[in-house]
């Protein structure tokens, strides 16, 4: 009995700290995601090819930062930003988050792909997803004289976003945020700061985009979101966790609530290598509780039988 005891409590915190250790490794490493629509500065040069970029913007991206930072698209983030991006992001690193593996996107250009767009217009914003979680999104504009081919810096940015949601509807791999677009004209930049709620992390993209009857001078190329085969082509390189062969992360458990079939958002960002891993525990847990359980029934049993006698 009292091995019983002893195996049953060693097996239970055994399996305690691999479940543990499994939901402390989660989160940030897992991939999570980018504008698509209108597409980011990271989503339109890998969507061109990072071994062989089309667009001269993009080949000077690949020429200062490699291909690595175009397969991890879905990964320009800070891991502690906390609400606090303006003060831990450096101004001319805002497209990178300060992450040098992406200062590419950094680069100060007139010639980066654009998005036309109409001025006043109403918009529907597709974040493409590869991790859901529980946040809020904003979205900024830069301000009238705007100038790309200068580091970009926060005080080009509005004061306060023309557009947030919190929590938006996925659908087909993106984020769908309807919203209307500021008026403005020429050359500008869409900046949005993806800061979740249930972590401190934060995500952030830049999209370039074209309003035209501007000054700011033309796009030389016109921005294209990359097609759902082209995201699925370079799954496999990326350096980001939970990735699949179809460019997305596989659901877990943390993110359905146990149920895989699920399609509420949130969770920690668990990738497919470890959901395997915490069920198994989970289930040896529930196990030794259960094993723990009947030897104490037995032992109590025992113990009002010697009384009796």
């Amino acid at each position: 009995m009292t091995t019983l005891r002893h195996l049953t409590r060693a097996g239970t915190a055994a399996t305690t700290a691999a479940a543990a250790l499994v939901l402390a490794g989660a989160g940030p490493a897992a991939a999570h995601g980018s504008l698509g629509q209108p597409v980011s500065r990271v989503l339109q040069c890998y969507g061109e090819n990072p071994e062989h970029p089309v667009s001269t913007a993009c080949r000077a991206a690949v020429a200062a930062g490699g291909t690595q930072a175009l397969y991890d698209w879905n990964a320009v983030r800070l891991a502690d930003a906390a609400g606090q991006s303006r003060r831990k992001i450096p101004d001319g690193r805002l497209c990178s988050a300060g992450d040098d593996e992406f200062k590419g996107l950094d680069l100060p250009r007139a010639d980066w792909p654009a998005t036309r767009v109409a001025s006043g217009a109403a918009y529907t914003f597709r974040f493409r997803v590869t991790a859901r979680h529980k946040g809020t999104f904003a979205f900024y504009l830069t301000k009238p004289g705007y100038d790309p081919a200068k580091p970009l810096t926060w005080a080009e940015l509005a004061d306060r976003p023309f557009l947030t949601a919190t929590d938006p509807a996925v659908r087909d791999g993106s984020y769908v945020i309807p919203g209307t677009l500021p008026k403005a004209s020429g050359r500008q930049l869409v900046y949005v700061v993806w800061q979740r709620s249930d972590s401190p992390e934060a995500f952030y993209s830049c999209s370039d985009v074209d309003f035209g009857g501007g000054t700011a001078g033309a796009a030389s190329d016109t921005a294209e979101q990359p097609t759902d085969r082209r995201i699925a082509a370079g799954a496999g390189r990326s350096s980001m966790k939970g990735m699949t062969a179809h460019g997305t992360a596989h659901r877990t458990l943390a993110e359905t609530g146990g149920n895989s079939g699920g399609n509420s958002g949130g969770g920690s960002g668990l990738g497919s290598a470890e959901t395997p891993l915490l069920g198994l525990a989970l289930m040896v847990l529930g196990g030794g509780a259960v094993l723990y359980r009947a030897a104490a029934r037995r032992r109590a049993a025992a113990t009002a039988r010697r009384r009796r006698a």
